[in-house]
């Protein structure tokens, strides 16, 4: 599992991306995408078409760090439709149940409170 510091923004890039990109390809999409400095030290995800391919792009204090997952069955699922938007912005929950496989759309998140 991936451990980001708290103050880590988490972008989501909407549309399709070609997956063969590496370091300096999925950098420039994050200028045009996102308008954002990859140096900043947000996590930028991206999937390919079919959304059974993740990568995830990083800055690391000292280098970029590229992760990339292929899923052997299922895919990837959005959040839901904000309109046309091209990117999302998502905290740490949603990225762990996007990575899990757990359904973005309607999960049903409850607090409870301790009984005193």
């Amino acid at each position: 599992m991936l451990s980001l510091p708290t103050q880590t923004r988490i972008y989501l890039c909407v549309a399709p991306t070609d997956l063969r990109k590496s370091f300096d390809g999925l950098s420039g999409l994050v200028q045009s995408v996102f308008q954002r400095d990859v140096l900043d030290g947000h996590l930028f995800l991206f999937l390919n078409r079919r959304r059974d391919r993740l990568k995830a792009l990083f800055w690391d204090h000292d280098g970029l760090v590229l992760w990339y997952k292929r899923l052997e069955s299922g895919t990837f699922e959005l959040p839901a439709s904000r309109g046309d938007a091209q990117q999302f912005e998502l905290d740490a929950r949603d990225l762990a149940m996007l990575l899990a496989g757990v359904s973005l759309s309607s999960p049903k998140r409850r607090r409870y409170a301790v009984a005193g």
